[in-house]
């Protein structure tokens, strides 16, 4: 059987908020460390994941290529081996800030709810969890006061509950859970990708195929690391497995459906901008532009209503199936799409038609 970390089940998606940008300033001491004179020689990323508490050795390795982590005030990289009286240090560029959850009366959509766990379809500009510049309004904020009793909603944890999430500006279905037993078996469901996601997106371009499956690691961006980056030859990041099938062709663009084999951050984006295909308007991977098309003033007109009508990527959880952890039975859940999403494709359908005539 494979042996699980369990703090992996809560990273494997997550998107690393503190990470500093090292060109900018000032950089604001998180931790410091004075390490005694009986210290083995060690790595720094296992010192660091042994005394830190909630935090994994992979997180501390990227914060190491981000050169966060100071030894004798000189970054070092995730493996440098730490030595008697070294004096280790690791900045940010945000300053350390104790968050906690403050429950608030958000309105959400919520598709279904147990003892056990709660089904929501989350709407567009809203964050998962509470970071750096998102203290409030986020839905941990909304479920702290939904289900104020639950075990798992207490000050101080920024993500009770969270068992995976979805982009600030993706729409659709996200599963929170209610109790420890829930959170640790739904965790474990999506840690060994047994649960069911469908993904409905609106992307640039036709396809040749009318399916087919992208293969490619995913991997924070070197040169920008609050994006992520296809390594095309697989020598870094995370696998990752993305399969897609083409629902409606307007022939500047598609609607096609993803489902994910694997759930890594914003993996659905960067497959489908890997393989040529940019989220329609998703202005983080540059799809908030015409990619294709023509040059008429009355087409770039129409893109550009298109994108006051949807001013986020074009994509929406649709489709989430798992098992209920005490009922032992599969529930498959389903969205329609929201209406910013309907609207755009019903405008393009209408384009198309028109080209067609």
């Amino acid at each position: 059987m494979q042996e699980i970390d369990e703090q992996d089940y809560f990273l494997e998606d997550e998107i690393l908020e503190d990470i500093a940008d090292p060109t900018q300033d000032p950089m604001y001491e998180h931790h410091r460390f004075v390490i005694h004179k009986g210290q083995k020689v060690t790595r720094i990323d296992k010192y660091l994941a042994n005394h830190i508490e909630g935090i994994s050795r992979s997180k501390i390795q990227d914060a190491a290529e981000a050169n966060c982590i100071f030894v004798n005030d000189t970054p070092v990289k995730s493996n440098y081996r730490v030595k008697p009286l070294d004096i280790i240090v690791i900045k940010m560029s945000k300053p350390p800030r104790d968050i906690e959850i403050i429950p608030e009366n958000i309105n959400i959509n919520v598709v279904y709810e147990d003892d056990q766990l709660i089904v929501v379809n989350k709407h567009a500009d809203i964050v998962v969890h509470p970071s750096f510049g998102h203290y409030t309004g986020t839905l941990v904020n909304a479920l702290a006061y939904h289900i104020k009793d639950s075990e798992l909603f207490k000050p101080g944890d920024i993500r009770p509950g969270l068992v995976h999430r979805i982009d600030r500006n993706t729409t659709g279905l996200i599963v929170i859970a209610k109790t420890e037993f829930a959170k640790i078996h739904l965790a474990k469901q999506f840690f060994l990708h047994t649960t069911k996601r469908k993904y409905v997106a609106l992307v640039w371009g036709n396809f040749n195929e009318p399916e087919g499956t992208i293969t490619a690691n995913v991997g924070r961006n070197p040169k920008n690391r609050k994006n992520m980056y296809v390594f095309p030859n697989n020598d870094q990041g995370k696998h990752a497995v993305t399969h897609y099938k083409v629902i409606e062709n307007f022939g500047y663009t598609t609607l096609v459906e993803c489902v994910l084999e694997t759930g890594r951050t914003h993996q659905i984006r960067v497959h489908m901008k890997y393989a040529g295909h940019t989220l329609f308007n998703d202005s983080e991977y540059d799809g908030n532009h015409i990619l294709k098309g023509t040059t008429f003033t009355k087409y770039k007109q129409f893109v550009e209503n298109c994108f006051e009508i949807i001013p986020r990527q074009a994509l929406h959880a649709k489709t989430l199936g798992f098992i209920h952890p005490t009922k032992n039975i599969e529930m498959i859940f389903e969205t329609e799409l929201p209406t910013d999403m309907l609207t755009v494709i019903e405008k393009w359908r209408n384009y198309a038609a028109g080209r067609l005539i």
